[in-house]
C-alpha cells in the first residue's frame, strides 16, 4: 500500500452536492491543509434539489471558516460530459479523485435505465480516461509550476452492496462471486469495478472501489426508506414495509462511510511490475458496512421512537394505522450484510455508530430543517 499525504493535494470529488459527497468534502475541510478541492455535480432532479442546494450552501459557508485552509470550487456539470471532464483535469492536474457521482436507486433503474448508462457507465469511463491521460499530462508539465505532478495517484470510487445480488451466503465478502445482479443499477456498479480493474492493469492506475451498505443520516436522500417513511408519516400516509418486514439491511451511518473513504484515500494499492514485465493491477475493493443487519420492523420501531423523541411527530401518533406489510419488490434483495474484516485489517477501521444513534441524529436534523 502506498501512503498518500492529502495535505497540499488537488482533489476532485464528483457528486459533491450529494449526500455522501458533501459530507466527505466537509470532512476534508477539517482533515486537510493547503489542499485544492474541486466539487462537480450536475444537480439533477432525481430528488428534491433544494436538499442539494442546502448541502452546497453548507459547504460554501464552511469553506470560508477561519480554521479551514483549503481552496474550494464548485462546478455545475455532468461527468458524462467528456469535454468538461478533460478540461477540468487539464486545468487542475488532480492528485486524488473520488468518484461518487452516479444515478442511484434500484427501483428507479427499472423505469429509467438510460440515466444509469449515461452517468454510471459513460460518466465513469470519462473519469477513467481522464485519469489515464493524466500520466501523459504529468510527463508534459515537468519543469513547470506543477513539475512534481505524476498523474492521478489514487482513484477511489463508489460501488454498492447491490453487486452481491441474490447471494445466499452472508455476510457478503469481497471474495464472493458477484456475477448475478438483480437490477440494472447493480449491473452498472459491477461494471465500474470491471472497468477499474482493466484500467489498473493496462495503465497502472491505483483504484479502490467501495461497496457501501445502506447509507443513512441527516440531509440524506429522500428516496431512502428512513427519509421516505418520515415524510409519509408526517403527511398521515401509509408506509409500505417490503417482504412483510422480513428484509434485513446493514445500515451504515454517513460519518462511518466518510471515515472509511478518507482512510482509503490515504492508502492506494501499491504499484508493482509482475514477472511478465507488465503492471500487477493496483486494484482493491472493500465493503463499508456496519456488519450488524437490522430487521426492517425493528428499524421502523427505532425510527418512530426517535421521531417522537425529536418532536417530529406527536406523542399520540398511531403508527400501527400507518403501516402496511407488502411483498418484495423487483430488484430488491432480502438481506444485505457486510463482512468488513478486510477494511479493518488494512485500515484499522470498522463502522461503529449504532442505528439508534444515527436515526437520532437524523430525526433531530429533520426537526430543525423542516421545522
Amino acid at each position: 500500500m502506498e501512503n498518500i499525504e492529502l495535505n497540499g493535494k488537488t482533489i476532485l470529488v464528483t457528486g459533491g452536492a450529494g449526500f455522501i459527497g458533501s459530507n466527505l468534502i466537509r470532512r476534508l475541510f477539517v482533515e486537510t491543509k493547503g489542499a485544492t478541492i474541486i466539487n462537480i455535480d450536475n444537480l439533477n432532479a432525481y430528488y428534491d434539489t433544494s436538499l442539494k442546494d442546502y448541502r452546497l450552501e453548507v459547504l460554501e459557508q464552511e469553506s470560508k471558516r477561519g480554521d479551514v485552509d483549503v481552496s474550494y470550487t464548485f462546478v455545475q456539470g455532468d461527468i458524462a460530459d467528456k469535454a468538461l471532464i478533460d478540461k477540468l483535469f487539464d486545468e487542475y492536474h488532480f492528485d486524488v479523485v473520488v468518484n461518487l457521482a452516479a444515478q442511484a436507486g434500484v427501483r428507479y433503474s427499472i423505469e429509467n435505465p438510460d440515466a444509469y448508462i449515461t452517468s454510471n457507465m459513460i460518466g465513469f469511463y470519462n473519469i477513467l480516461e481522464a485519469c489515464r491521460h493524466s500520466y501523459e499530462c504529468g510527463s508534459k508539465v515537468q519543469g513547470s509550476s506543477v513539475q512534481d505532478y505524476k498523474g492521478v495517484q489514487h482513484l477511489v470510487y463508489a460501488s454498492s452492496s447491490s453487486v452481491y445480488g441474490g447471494n445466499k451466503k452472508v455476510p457478503f465478502s469481497t471474495d464472493d462471486r458477484v456475477d448475478n445482479p438483480v437490477s440494472l443499477y447493480a449491473a452498472t456498479k459491477k461494471s465500474n469495478e470491471l472497468f477499474a480493474h482493466c484500467y489498473s492493469k493496462l495503465y497502472n492506475i491505483p483504484t479502490t472501489g467501495l461497496r457501501f451498505f445502506t447509507v443513512y443520516g441527516p440531509a440524506g436522500r429522500p428516496d431512502m426508506a428512513y427519509f421516505g417513511f418520515t415524510n409519509k408519516l408526517l403527511k398521515g400516509q401509509t408506509i409500505q414495509i417490503f417482504n412483510y418486514g422480513n428484509c434485513r439491511r446493514d445500515f451504515t451511518y454517513v460519518d462511518d462511510i466518510v471515515e472509511g473513504i478518507v482512510r482509503v484515500m490515504r492508502g492506494a494499492p501499491e504499484r508493482k511490475i509482475g514477472d511478465d514485465g507488465l503492471p500487477v493491477p493496483p486494484y482493491a475493493v472493500y465493503n463499508i458496512g456496519g456488519g450488524q443487519p437490522e430487521n426492517l420492523l425493528d428499524f421502523v420501531n427505532i425510527l418512530q421512537e426517535e421521531l417522537l423523541r425529536a418532536g417530529v411527530l406527536p406523542q399520540d401518533y398511531d403508527f400501527e394505522a400507518h403501516k402496511e406489510l407488502v411483498p418484495m419488490q423487483p430488484g430488491d434483495v432480502p438481506t444485505t450484510y457486510a463482512d468488513a474484516t478486510v477494511l479493518e485489517r488494512d485500515f484499522g477501521f470498522t463502522p461503529k455508530i449504532t442505528l439508534r444513534e444515527g436515526l437520532r441524529h437524523f430525526a433531530e436534523w429533520y426537526k430543525e430543517y423542516y421545522g
